[in-house]
């Protein structure tokens, strides 16, 4: 279950990545994201969060 989220970016000469890092029970767990798997990820959790409506 996450405790904590984090969200940062970081440059390099190939460009920009998306950092989601989350604080957890059992430690961090950090995500580099490009475009593409940031809108992946979007998507998903808006199916997700439509289910848990749904749900409610």
């Amino acid at each position: 279950m996450p405790t904590e989220i984090h969200v940062s970016t970081v440059e390099d000469e190939k460009g920009v990545l998306g950092i989601l890092s989350i604080q957890t029970t059992e430690g961090i767990l950090d995500l580099a994201l490009d475009l593409a798997s940031a809108d992946a990820i979007a998507n998903a959790v808006k199916e997700i969060r439509s289910k848990l409506a749904a749900e409610r």
